[in-house]
């Protein structure tokens, strides 16, 4: 999730204290693509180790006066001692770049890096089980929210138990269940530790083994190798990956690296098993105040007579049952050849998988790595509206699959306030087309894949999504769009189409000047990476049939996937917009995306109508605590919000 990285100068390096400097400024602004809410280092200098961290973006961090305090001290110690001065000792620093997940970000304790018993460490991933692990050792003393102290915690309970740093990591790492990528400074042990469960963690080394850099991603390190003077100064250099499953101590004062395994019993022993979790339990919020209506449905499926151009036959039968057409996927073999030219023949990363922690990325990950074999990178575009269930989730997989994830944050605080502005626009003049603008900040993944395509030389990028069962053509519906093939993907509307969008836009935004903000570009790039740009990456669902109970059985049973409090629907659960708009269109339209879905399982025949029926009274309930967290977290007033929707003209 955030990103995390350091560096070790050996005392004898021959670098200038500017240059040194330097290195670590790029690392920060590198890895500032991970997470832009916090930032924070801890540097070891020999004598001490200094902690500072603070609630802004790497790039502001570094320019401030307290930042450049203790790292021009740290530097003047190191630089004496190289030149005989002082002791003699490496300079080393861990580095963060946060992306919130547990805690407020307000709160310096929630920040990274944190300090606990003498154990100063930076984490990237969630530890999905941290309240479990804090009952269960009530000798450790928790002072935050974030779910890196319990892990700190756990390094130096089996530390003070067994003396082996090694030992110790293998003992934490049993324990948890998630996503742990880790560098940690011990105050009675002369070395840098790195240990990850998933192998986002590359270290970068020169021959002359006088330094040592490491990152969440091997791109990082790639663009701090080829950045000014760096192979003057350090020669030839190599970037390994820290294989899932293992860890590296760094001594402090030869850079002497020892790798060790950090998962799995110590030879002779049979692994521990962890107890499974008991599935969450389902609370469903039922809004009884809400009016009935009575409106027409389709006598096959279930969508209603204000579904866009809907009309019924004779028999009381829509016109998307009538032109139906059944769903042929290419298959499951057809898949297999086609991703065999992109297999990798050493075990390094073959294909880029996007993940957003839903069903169907989750699935899709499980997939592509123990059914085709592949070794995937997973990818995940965060841009502030990924919710923390979907986090949790993300770590639960990539940590249970030992994969690689690769993230790309957003200007967060920039995305929310651009989707509080569209907002406050459309309850100004409610408009059921528009409301897709709510999300048009995502549509970035598109070329945030691309981009990771071309940084990472790996040709093959699959998505789980783009499948008819989950088609949501009343979007465009709205827009005054009658349905048509688009190929199961965004990226596929015709132009004829495309066009039409676009001057429905322009005649909506020329009505409401409001959507006449700052906004405005980043709406613009939506489209294009949308509707423009044309992707050839490839569909997993387009080879393989889509069956829920396989997706979220196949998830909950292997990796404890966790499903929402608030509905018993497993779809879009991992998206902070989807209960809002969903009630939007629920009140004023009379229908929502889960009923296009049983509609469509109903063609299918997944379903009878008698079930999809009772599916959607049970997933309509509005999800009223996700409501509230998205009005919070976007900034604009719920009550006042929910009072336009109320009163909004209605389509029945």
């Amino acid at each position: 999730m955030c990103g995390i990285f350091g560096v070790v100068f050996r005392p004898d390096a021959g670098i200038a204290p500017d240059f040194a400097r330097s290195v670590v400024e790029r690392l920060y602004k590198f890895s500032e693509t991970r997470g832009k809410e916090a930032a924070g280092l801890a540097i070891h200098d020999g004598r001490s180790i200094q902690l500072l961290k603070e609630a802004r973006a790497a790039s502001v961090f570094i320019e401030t006066q307290r930042y450049r305090e203790v790292f021009e001290g740290a530097l003047a110690h190191w630089s004496n001692g190289a030149s005989g001065v002082g002791a003699k000792s490496a300079l080393a620093m861990i580095g963060h770049s946060r992306l919130v997940t547990n805690g407020f970000q307000s709160s310096a304790d929630n920040n990274q890096p944190v300090w606990a018993n003498g154990v100063v460490g930076i984490h990237n991933g969630i530890i999905v089980n941290d309240a479990e692990l804090w009952l269960r050792h009530p000798e450790l003393q928790r002072k935050s929210e974030v779910d890196t102290e319990v892990l700190v915690n756990l390094l130096r309970l089996h530390f003070d138990a067994t003396k082996d740093a090694a030992e110790a990591t293998r003992l934490a790492f049993e324990e948890i269940r998630g996503a742990a990528s880790i560098a940690m400074f011990m105050d009675d042990l002369e070395s840098l530790l790195l240990a990850t469960n998933t192998g986002s963690l590359f270290r970068l080394t020169n021959d002359a083994n006088t330094f040592l850099a490491f990152a969440s991603e091997r791109f990082i390190l790639q663009k701090l190798a080829t950045s000014s003077d760096f192979e003057r100064h350090f020669g030839k250099v190599r970037i390994a990956q820290v294989r899932a499953g293992t860890g590296v101590l760094v001594g402090l004062k030869d850079l002497a690296q020892s790798e060790f395994r950090a998962i799995g019993p110590k030879a002779g022993e049979p692994k521990l098993g962890a107890a499974a979790a008991p599935a969450p339990k389902h609370l469903q919020i039922v809004d009884h105040t809400r009016r009935a209506r009575n409106l027409r449905r389709c006598k096959q499926c279930i969508l209603p007579e204000t579904y866009p151009f809907m009309d019924f036959d004779e028999k009381g039968v829509c016109r998307y049952c009538r032109n139906w057409r059944r769903i042929a996927v290419k298959g499951p073999q057809k898949l297999a050849e086609l991703v065999e030219p992109y297999r990798s023949k050493d075990g390094s990363p073959d294909v880029i998988v996007a993940f957003s922690g839903g069903r169907d990325s989750s699935y899709g990950l499980h997939y592509v790595k123990t059914q085709l074999g592949m070794n995937p990178v997973a990818f995940t575009y965060d841009w502030g509206f990924v919710t923390d269930l979907a986090r949790r989730n993300q770590a639960r997989i990539c940590g249970k699959l030992g994969v690689e994830h690769i993230l790309r944050s957003a200007d967060i605080t920039t995305k929310r306030r651009y989707v509080r502005k569209n907002v406050e626009a459309w309850l100004k003049r409610p408009e059921l087309g528009m409301v897709t603008l709510f999300t048009a900040g995502d549509k970035e993944f598109y070329s945030h894949a691309r981009q990771l395509r071309k940084e990472t030389g790996i040709k093959l990028v699959i998505f789980s999504t783009g499948n008819m069962i989950e088609d949501t053509p009343y979007k465009t519906g709205l827009c005054g769009i009658r349905e048509g093939d688009h190929g199961m993907t965004l990226t596929g509307l015709p132009l004829k189409n495309e066009l039409h969008l676009l001057c429905y836009y322009a005649w909506n935004y020329l009505k409401n000047p409001r959507y006449l903000n700052e906004s405005l570009f980043d709406t613009f790039n939506a489209y294009y990476q949308t509707f423009v740009v044309k992707d050839d990456f490839l569909y997993l669902f387009h080879y393989l049939e889509w069956r829920e109970e396989e997706i979220v059985g196949t998830i909950r049973r292997e990796y404890d996937w966790e499903v929402a409090t608030d509905t018993t629907s497993t779809w879009r659960i991992g998206d902070g917009t989807a209960a809002f708009y969903n009630y939007i269109y629920d009140t004023i339209a009379g229908f929502t995306e889960d009923e296009v879905m049983l509609s469509n399982m109903i063609r299918e025949g997944h379903l009878t109508r008698d079930q999809a029926l009772a599916k959607s009274e049970e997933y309509r309930a509005p999800r009223m605590p996700s409501i509230r967290e998205y009005a919070q977290i976007a900034g604009f007033n719920c009550e006042e919000a929910l009072a336009v929707i109320n009163a909004a003209p209605k389509l029945y």
